[in-house]
């Protein structure tokens, strides 16, 4: 052995105690839910931070509540467009031409023999046709007014997913890299205790394996923020330069609920949107068959002219009565477009029966999510979490007094990193849950 050899094991000698295992670096603690991972600290200058009310709201002006509105405004076009009388139409003619004999000399609007006339005419609506075909289009535009609120309500609660999705990357990230950081310092110091014998080369590749998953780890959490970042900026709108950074909005410390109460969801069920423009529907289309029967009422046209015929008479009066004789002489009497505002009609209460049995099972699909996503949250914050963090503290300490191996040390970790990660899925899953419920209510 070299001398330099003899006085780097002198070194390490004085280092590390005869017989100890050496002593492992603690795991550092993951930053609380209150601060912003270091990654995105770093580039405050290019973030834009979005609040959870922030959010809610670019969502509440997205492209789709957007569409929603212009559907809204067409709708509304629709009922000007059906609440009109027939416009009366004026007619004029030239007739009488004898042009056997001619038309006489002189002037062409006072002595020649051409019989001029002008007329008005005007269709009586008969059947309460423009009463019923205001109504249809004016339920049509309350169940447009009722999609809109139902967009709302649906970009609010994407909104509020891809939000705290994102605040989850951006802690994962943290938390990650502790852990990261964590194993990187074990496997330099197992790589020292490899250099002065005192620990074996195989346990030293572990502990560089555990750096290098972890480093791995990281670089997909990156990656997963980034996505979640992308995905809130698709339904915000958001389109500035840089990244959007969610604030830790996250909600009260979940509490145990009470089981599920009928009474509060089913008159939940007919104050939300998508039942009450289902609702709206069924009358339009209800209207729309009374429109349709008040066709086999016949429209009368009511018509007078007035007559220039020199020669004749220079003032002429014509009267005009028109009325159409289907369902009297013809065969046919609006039976094809009676019996498709019927089945129109029926396809839309089914519709509406549809909807609501929906949204029965959503509402308590969401209350059962919010209860158990409480219920899971709160066991890993008072239960699981702390006596991970408790075990892993018992290891670190176990293994620098060697009374630990390095692979019961690596199991603690490796449970005290999986804990932290369903944690903090679990504190995830709540806060869309809870989002979700509060939105869903009238």
């Amino acid at each position: 052995m070299s001398i330099r050899q003899l006085f780097l094991a002198a070194s390490l000698g004085v280092v590390l105690p005869a017989g100890a295992q050496g002593s492992a670096t603690p795991l550092p603690a993951p930053l609380p839910a209150s601060a912003a991972p270091a990654t995105v600290t770093g580039q405050a200058a290019l973030s834009t931070t979005f609040s959870l009310a922030q959010t809610l709201q670019a969502a509440r002006n997205n492209l789709d509540v957007s569409l929603a509105r212009r559907a809204l405004a067409a709708a509304q076009g629709d009922v000007a467009s059906a609440n009109h009388a027939p416009a009366p139409v004026l007619s004029t003619k030239a007739s009488q031409m004898d042009l056997q004999n001619g038309i006489g000399g002189g002037n062409l609007f006072s002595q020649k023999r051409i019989d001029k006339s002008i007329g008005l005419d005007w269709t009586w609506e008969r059947g309460n046709k423009r009463e019923l075909r205001t109504l249809a289009a004016q339920r049509n535009a309350s169940a447009a007014q009722a999609d809109i609120e139902d967009a709302l309500v649906q970009q609010q609660l994407a909104a509020a997913s891809a939000f705290f999705d994102l605040l989850a990357a951006q802690e994962r990230i943290s938390q990650v890299d502790a852990i990261a950081r964590s194993a990187a310092q074990l496997a330099a110091t197992a790589a020292r205790r490899v250099q002065a014998g005192d620990l074996a080369a195989q346990d030293a590749a572990r502990t560089d394996i555990e750096a290098q998953r972890a480093s791995t780890d990281l670089l997909t959490a990156k990656l997963d923020r980034q996505s979640a970042a992308l995905a809130l900026a698709q339904i915000t709108g958001f389109t500035g330069p840089g990244t959007l950074v969610a604030l830790p909005d996250w909600p009260a410390r979940p509490a145990p609920d009470a089981a599920a109460d009928d009474n509060v969801i089913y008159p939940a069920i007919e104050a939300r949107a998508d039942v009450r423009a289902a609702q709206q529907r069924v009358e339009a289309a209800r209207a729309a068959l009374d429109v349709a029967s008040a066709q086999k009422k016949a429209d009368i046209t009511l018509g007078t002219s007035f007559d220039h015929f020199p020669g004749t008479s220079n003032r002429l009066l014509e009267l005009r009565l028109q009325m159409p004789l289907y369902g009297i002489l013809g065969g046919y009497n609006f039976q094809g477009e009676i019996a498709r505002a019927q089945a129109q009609l029926d396809q839309a209460q089914d519709l509406l029966e549809k909807i609501r049995r929906a949204a029965s099972a959503d509402l308590q699909r969401l209350q059962q999510d919010k209860q158990g996503a409480a219920a899971r949250a709160l066991s890993f914050e008072t239960i699981i979490l702390p006596r991970a963090r408790k075990v892993a503290e018992m290891a670190e300490l176990a293994y620098s007094k060697g009374a630990m191996s390095l692979t019961d040390l690596i199991d603690a970790r490796r449970t005290l990193r999986a804990t932290l990660i369903e944690d903090l899925a679990a504190r995830t899953d709540h806060a869309k849950a809870s989002q979700a419920w509060l939105l869903r209510q009238p």
